[in-house]
């Protein structure tokens, strides 16, 4: 591959996104203020950069996996960001950061020539190793054009619209309604385990029925009855992201009254479990309320 790409936020999900494009023979540049990633993927056949200009110098496109919207315009136009380099073109930002942070984020780029793909992704990190993830992407349809190829590497690509942000809002949408079904999820289980039903039968009955989910279906199996709470995702990162949706509800003059109680239990779970606490561990919270544990069945004596 003759074009030169850089990768800057290589965590939980950038590290996995910047490993397949090495796999996919693409020459890499990647900065994070995290030393060891860097060299992980140096071992790897990157480049490391020693700030966000570096690669901004070294690559015609850069892609970002950051945490939340300051750091990202932080790195793109802060000192030493994406904008002090040369040679930049475009910036595929894979953060969720929500419209307004997309929007700015255009702006500062657009001042110096450099064309932002707002570009969200879903799936988590096994998506992200698995070249599966859901990306939705707006921006200029010539800049989406040229980035699909690469994108192709982490999954599914959707061009939503060529406005800056039109993607973030479906991201943060998605993620609230994902986290309203998790929370509703946990209540029903904390509810038939109350009432001495066993846990397992009942996801199997409603993952056979009408209230089936991802939450459902995927999470409380593999990481709330298991009692791990690994799925990898965390719930100040969820707060965040659910925070975004309802400011932007608010903006749009739209009522968000069950988003809004689902933000009020990622609230409580984070003040438990801390910000850094497991998103699905927010059934926590829940089973205290209730005065039980999924790993201690009761049952109802009524």
């Amino acid at each position: 591959m003759t074009i030169k790409l850089g990768f800057v936020g290589i965590g939980r999900m950038g590290a996995p996104m910047a490993r397949r494009l090495l796999a996919a023979g693409y020459a890499l540049t990647v900065y994070d203020p995290s030393e060891t990633a860097v060299s992980d993927l140096v071992a790897a056949g990157a480049k490391g950069a020693s700030n966000p200009a570096g690669v901004a110098n070294a690559a015609e496109i850069v892609f970002l996996s950051l945490p939340t919207p300051d750091i990202v315009n932080a790195v793109a136009t802060g000192p030493d960001g994406l904008t002090s380099g040369k040679g930049l073109r475009i910036v595929v930002d894979l953060s969720t950061t929500g419209p307004r942070g997309a929007k700015m984020l255009a702006q500062g780029l657009g001042a110096n020539d450099i064309a932002l793909i707002d570009c969200p992704v879903s799936g988590g990190v096994a998506g992200a190793t698995n070249g599966k993830l859901t990306l939705m992407a707006a921006g200029s349809a010539d800049a989406f054009s040229e980035v699909e190829p690469i994108l192709s590497n982490f999954g599914k690509a959707t061009h939503v619209g060529e406005e800056p942000g039109q993607a973030q809002l479906i991201k943060v949408i998605n993620n609230l309604m994902s986290v309203t079904a998790l929370g509703i999820a946990s209540e029903g289980l904390v509810l038939a385990q109350k009432a001495g039903v066993d846990p397992a039968m009942f996801m199997q009955i409603v993952n056979s029925g009408s209230g089936r989910s991802n939450a459902s279906e995927d999470k409380i199996p593999k990481y709330v009855l298991t009692r791990s709470f690994d799925f990898g995702f965390a719930l100040g990162l969820s707060a965040k992201d659910v925070r975004l949706c309802l400011d932007e509800a608010d903006a749009l003059g739209v009522p968000m009254i069950i988003g809004s109680a689902a933000r009020q239990l990622l609230t409580v779970a984070k003040g438990e479990l801390g910000a850094e606490g497991d998103l699905t561990a927010m059934i926590k919270p829940i089973e205290r309320w209730a005065g039980i544990n999924l790993d201690e069945p009761e049952v109802d004596d009524r």
